[in-house]
């Protein structure tokens, strides 16, 4: 205590941002403790789960200074102008591991508070479920095999979307095994049918598209697929980078028709260079 102000001495301290692991499916926060790391060139940053199931970063390097001016924080290094790499994954298995992009310093200003990259915002982060991951009773699920065309090898590491008119309405990874489950909630039972002759439908037409990245995806022959011998190194990639480069690396797509509380099974075939 200090005598001089009849207070208890304190410690102020500037945590840097949070992160949010949510349920790719639902978009619901993820509860369980996750395995979470935050690394920067010069090293990896420190994270504390609070009782809200964020993952706080409290330090970082090149932010020593930020942590300990809690007032105003530095005006160097500029905001965003740092990005880290994280990787998530999941002890119990039910969610695929991923890296993502994040950007430090946030804005700490509280006019901005409201914004996607201010500090009172966490960072969402997205998990994609494995094939053991739990499934709604009125969801259409998809499970998807991707393969080398070429060679027939399992491709691990691949981003799947299922679109309709364009809109996302599920996104999914492949494991080491090529395998991918795509659970597509919210497809209603019966929809008005846009062909002629039908007044409604049980089905809605949608389009399949996965991509890959040769340099940081796994190749599994299939033998070893059936045999359960896991490659040294499993699939670890950035499913967002992978999205927004879409237009550069291999990919391939399909249509397909599913419905709710119909689970369907399918192997995609992509060529590869």
């Amino acid at each position: 205590m200090n005598p001089a102000s009849g207070e208890l001495d304190r410690v102020e301290r500037r945590v840097l941002g949070a992160l949010r692991c949510i349920d790719a499916t639902t978009g619901v926060a993820i509860e369980q403790s996750l395995r979470v790391e935050v690394t920067l060139a010069a090293g990896a940053a420190r994270l504390l789960r609070n009782r809200s199931g964020l993952y706080v970063i409290s330090e970082a390097p090149l932010l020593a200074s930020h942590s300990a001016a809690f007032a105003q924080p530095p005006a160097s290094p500029a905001t965003g102008s740092l990005t880290c790499g994280a990787s998530v994954s999941d002890p119990s298995g039910r969610y695929l591991p991923r890296l993502a992009s994040v950007s430090l310093p946030r804005d700490p200003l509280p006019a901005a508070a409201q914004s996607a990259d201010s500090l009172f915002q966490p960072i969402e982060i997205p998990l994609y479920p494995s094939g053991i991951a739990p499934l709604g009773a009125n969801w259409a699920i998809l499970r998807v095999t991707l393969f080398d065309a070429g060679n027939t090898l399992a491709l691990g590491g691949a981003l799947l979307r299922v679109s309709k008119n364009g809109t996302v309405l599920a996104r999914g990874l492949t494991d080491w095994r090529g395998e991918a489950l795509l659970p597509v909630p919210g497809v209603p039972v019966t929809t008005w049918s846009d062909m002629p002759g039908a007044v409604v439908v049980s089905e809605i037409e949608v389009s399949i598209d996965a991509v890959f990245d040769p340099a940081r995806g796994t190749r599994v022959a299939v033998a070893d697929v059936s045999a359960g011998q896991t490659p040294a190194a499993t699939p670890l990639v950035d499913p967002d980078w992978l999205e927004s480069h879409m237009a550069t690396l291999p990919h391939a797509g399909q249509t397909l028709a599913i419905a709710a509380r119909r689970t369907q099974t399918l192997s995609l075939g992509l060529a590869l260079p």
